[in-house]
């Protein structure tokens, strides 16, 4: 990823991008709740936290970095995400931010929450 690319992604408001994971989750029959239980699980947020995170419109560099805990199950999430291969993504945040767009893409594809968790 492009330098100048990956500080807009750092500096965009988790709250612009929120919605956009809730409707394509929701497009394809899935629920909010569903989409806050994967988002709890990799970052240790809870629902207290990630409202705080939407009402002051932290950017996506602060949510990940001051996430209460990244899951250490988190490295088992692997496979391709916008051409990339999550687990070979050497920046440490990007592939936090690829990490949740490769969960999120898992449950719009229909996968149980019990595999999307890495039970």
């Amino acid at each position: 990823m492009h330098e100048k690319n990956v500080e807009r992604v750092y500096k965009m408001s988790f709250a612009g991008v929120y919605p956009h994971y809730i409707a394509k989750a929701e497009k394809k029959g899935r629920t909010k709740e569903e989409l806050d239980e994967i988002i709890f699980w990799l970052t240790g947020y809870d629902a207290k936290g990630l409202q705080e995170v939407l009402d002051h419109k932290i950017n996506i560099e602060t949510f990940f970095t001051q996430a209460p805990q990244i899951n250490p199950n988190a490295v088992k999430i692997t496979g391709m995400i916008c051409g990339y291969r999550v687990e070979e993504i050497e920046d440490p945040l990007i592939r936090q931010i690829r990490y949740l767009d490769k969960l999120v893409d898992e449950l719009a594809k229909g996968k149980t929450m019990e595999k999307i968790l890495r039970s």
